[in-house]
């Protein structure tokens, strides 16, 4: 079909021969050519003779004849010379068409014409469409995708796909026809920020992605440059595509690969730890960490079923375990759970209509949580939840996962429940419960252990009913048994919580009683045991009265063992019986001449503080990296008027027994603090000086401020004070609900633990104080060079410490391999015999200002 070319806007002939059309030629208003240039034959094939032999309208497309002879006429009627251009399509001599655009003017008679062969150029315009036309049908229809078109200008040429759609912000009519920054207002800032950065990139021959989440959706963004035919860039091709659910999809196999491996190290944790309150801490941490939230706590059902406590928790308060309690009704999401017995999630608590939340979770500003079970519902243990402060979904998978943990608890509760029963029935009294001779047996050999190492006594006593026999005959065997049975709890009650009262078979028991006054104290307990026994005993059979016969034995001497000195109590109790019913024996005569010794060490030690015998030496601490001198350590020593040098191993005891530790312990310090100062003025302003605390000080809750009082009218410098205390004060302390210890640090005092490694402490309680220092007892020391047991754990020590914070300093050096070993293991300070041994304060002075100078 025929259309018109765009009309030339010339008025003459040779206007016309400046077009930029290369066929040029005359034609008689007969129809026929008259004069053509040989671009004719090029174009078409046929010669100029053959195109002039027959009417040009012969060699037209039969479709356009009608249009080119009416654009004939109407050239011809032109009033006036003019130009008129069309288009038609020509034979060639092969038999196709070729596209011809025509430009001409009539002029007496006679048609002057311009013509080009825009073949190619019609097609490629009609390419051009099929692929415009293609384009916008594929991006139409191309799911959650959306392509953009920007020139150089970054204006939108092309904007459209089903991605557009899916926001907002986002609408076609929007952006068509627009530049890319005139969008401030529509588009979130962030994401045109993006945009520019990287449409400015393509459109400079680099192709670049990012993606941007907006309205809880995901998309990918590339920009491409768009290349002409000689490889200059003309356009970027922008493709947006929603890759939410990818995403969701790539983060549900994240987290599923988290929770897998967490629950699997869980799983070997729990396999490998006989420790509950380790695994329920362990259990908590691993939950909260994975699902990362800000809290999460273990709560067990206590045995009424009446409420839920803390047993474990992250992010809570200090304090929360065991007084965080939650009520089990529903009015709360952990008692809703352990009643339904299924999950429970909260989106929002402020949204939250079936129960309300806990006033500590409000306080903590918790907004959603989800709640597992534990344990089944017939057989609850209790409820596992974790708390985030921020609105947040939980998936599916992260309540399995929460279950799983669950249930690795659920089955760590249960063998530890069994092994419970099958060690308790292995080593405990059926008919009593208390622990039988095998368990005895054992817990003397640890109290025989803790002897060697903390050169404490331990006191064994055996006790043997009087008259039970009577019982047994006149009223039978289950009497004998309601006895003992009314018996065990008495006994258990006289005596402490550390140490072991256990039967051994018929009417006789035993008690063991580890760190025990050898004098008095041995005394003490057999008296309170007698006085337990002879309370009236009311029972079926009517009201009874009891004696009993203790023997005693003390471990002496290092070849003692717990056969041997259970058979000394039991050749004892035979010898108490020889004297009478009610009566106690000690087995070595050699105890009671200690123990009359104790005695009267306590008398003259009252006097010794009354006249001043007791004085301070003093030890150097030694910096190994440096090695000079950064502080000493204050120790007590008496010189007794006839007994002269009196070890403190024998006094020291005897004070913390009759309370005289807190006035010996005063003056200690007093001195110390007065002589540091004084060695801080005259020598070294850094130099330091710890002094030791008993438990009875330890405990006291006046005691960090009456300390800082002394140091601050002493003179001496702030933190240059340590106080040194045992393992086993901090255990006792542990176990308080309320520390004295931890109130140390706010009086600018520093804490040491000395003689790290001889006590049963362990890293978890530890690490609830503190501390500033770590002492390691000198018995590891003395090993380091022989035995590797010793340098493993010298050298693991010294390792935890630093890893918390903690100045390591070794007790007892007193070679020089012992120090290098130690420097090697990067111990930081060392004291021993190497150096110095505890000396007067003027000794010690030669040494301070000899290391000064």
């Amino acid at each position: 079909m025929a259309r018109h070319a765009e009309r030339p806007s010339a008025d003459s002939i040779h206007r016309l021969f400046e077009l930029s059309l290369d066929m040029l030629g005359t034609a008689s208003t007969e129809g026929y050519f008259t004069r053509l240039n040989p671009a004719w034959e090029r174009t078409l094939g046929w010669t100029r003779d053959e195109l002039m032999a027959q009417p040009f309208a012969s060699f037209i497309h039969p479709d356009d004849v009608e249009a080119t002879l009416h654009e004939a006429r109407r050239l011809a009627d032109q009033d006036g010379p003019a130009v008129v251009g069309f288009e038609n399509r020509y034979r060639t001599r092969e038999g196709g068409y070729r596209n011809i655009e025509w430009a001409g003017v009539a002029d007496g008679g006679v048609y002057y014409f311009a013509a080009k062969d825009v073949t190619e150029r019609n097609e490629a315009e009609l390419l051009s469409h099929h692929s415009e036309a293609l384009l916008r049908t594929l991006t139409a229809n191309l799911p959650d995708t959306s392509v953009f078109l920007i020139d150089h200008d970054l204006r939108i040429l092309i904007a459209d796909g089903a991605m557009i759609r899916q926001l907002t912000w986002l609408d076609e009519s929007m952006f068509r026809g627009r530049k890319v920054t005139e969008l401030y207002a529509e588009v979130p800032e962030h994401v045109l920020a993006l945009s520019l950065q990287h449409y400015q990139a393509a459109l400079d021959g680099k192709a670049g992605a990012f993606e941007f989440l907006s309205e809880g959706l995901t998309f990918a963004i590339q920009a491409v440059p768009v290349h002409a035919d000689d490889e200059s860039v003309e356009a970027a091709l922008v493709i947006v595509r929603d890759i939410t659910q990818r995403t969701l999809a790539e983060q549900q196999i994240a987290r599923r690969a988290r929770q897998q491996t967490a629950v699997a190290e869980l799983g070997r944790f729990a396999l490998e730890s006989r420790d509950l309150s380790e695994l329920m801490d362990r259990a908590v941490t691993t939950a909260t960490a994975t699902l990362g939230v800000d809290l999460g706590g273990v709560l067990e059902l206590d045995e009424a079923e009446q409420c839920l406590t803390l047993v474990a928790g992250v992010g809570l308060p200090t304090g929360s375990v065991g007084t965080y309690r939650v009520a089990v009704d529903e009015s709360a999401d952990a008692g809703f759970t352990l009643r339904t017995g299924e999950p429970t999630i909260v989106d929002d608590m402020a949204t939250e209509s079936r129960f309300t939340a806990h006033p500590a979770l409000e306080r903590l500003g918790v907004v959603s949580s989800v709640s597992v079970p534990i344990g089944s519902r017939d057989d609850p243990f209790g409820v596992l939840n974790v708390h985030a402060r921020e609105a947040r979904a939980f998936f599916d998978d992260e309540v399995g996962f929460l279950t799983a943990v669950a249930t690795l608890v659920v089955i760590a509760v249960e063998r530890h429940r069994k092994e419970q029963l099958t060690r308790h029935a292995a080593l405990h009294d059926p008919l009593t419960g208390l622990p039988n001779r095998a368990l005895a047996l054992d817990r003397l050999a640890h109290a025989l252990a803790r002897r060697q190492r903390e050169r404490i006594d331990v006191a064994v006593f055996v006790l043997d009913l009087d008259r039970f026999k009577t019982i047994n005959d006149s009223f039978g065997h289950a009497a004998g048994d309601e006895v003992l049975l009314a018996l065990a709890p008495r006994l258990t009650g006289a005596v402490r919580i550390t140490d072991t009262v256990a039967r051994l078979g018929g009417d006789e028991f035993v008690v063991i009683c580890p760190d025990v006054d050898a004098g008095r104290g041995v005394t003490e307990v057999a008296l309170r045991l007698a006085g337990a026994v002879a309370e009236p005993l009311v029972l079926d059979s009517g009201e009874h009265f009891f004696t009993v016969s203790t023997g005693i034995a003390l471990a002496a001497t290092r070849e003692d063992t717990p056969a041997s000195l259970l058979g000394d109590a039991d050749a004892a109790v035979y010898r108490a019986k020889e004297r009478g019913r009610g009566h106690y024996e000690l087995f070595d005569e050699a105890m009671r001449t200690s123990a009359m010794a104790r005695v009267r060490t306590e008398t003259e030690l009252r006097r010794a503080l009354e006249c001043g015998e007791l004085e301070v030496y003093y030890q150097p601490v030694i910096d190994l990296a440096t090695g000079r001198p950064v502080s000493t350590e204050a120790l007590v020593r008496w010189a007794h008027p006839e007994r002269g040098l009196v070890s403190p191993l024998e006094f020291i005891p005897i004070a913390e027994e009759t309370g005289l530790i807190a006035e010996l312990g005063l003056q200690v310090l007093q001195e110390a603090c007065r002589q540091t100062a004084a060695w801080q003025r005259e020598l070294d302003p850094a130099i330091g000086v710890s002094v030791n605390v008993s438990g009875r000080q330890a405990v006291n809750p006046a005691f960090p401020a009456q300390v800082a009082a002394i140091a601050e009218r002493s003179g001496l410098r702030a933190g240059t004070l340590a106080l040194e205390i045992t393992e086993t004060v901090l255990m006792e302390e542990a176990d308080s609900p309320d520390t004295v210890i931890d109130t140390f640090a706010e009086h600018g005092l520093t804490l040491a633990l000395d003689d790290f490694g001889t006590g049963y402490s362990s890293l978890s309680r530890l690490k609830r104080f503190r501390l500033d220092v770590l002492k390691i007892d000198r018995s590891f020391v003395a090993g380091i060079e022989t035995n590797i047991d010793d340098r493993a754990i010298v050298k693991a020590t010294i390792d935890m410490a630093h890893a918390v914070g903690l100045t390591v300093v070794a007790e007892g050096v007193e070679t020089r391999e012992q120090e290098e070993t130690l420097h090697a293991f990067g111990c930081d300070r060392a004291q021993g015999f190497l150096y110095a041994r505890p000396q007067p304060a003027a000794a010690i002075t030669d040494v301070l200002a000899a290391a000064s100078r």
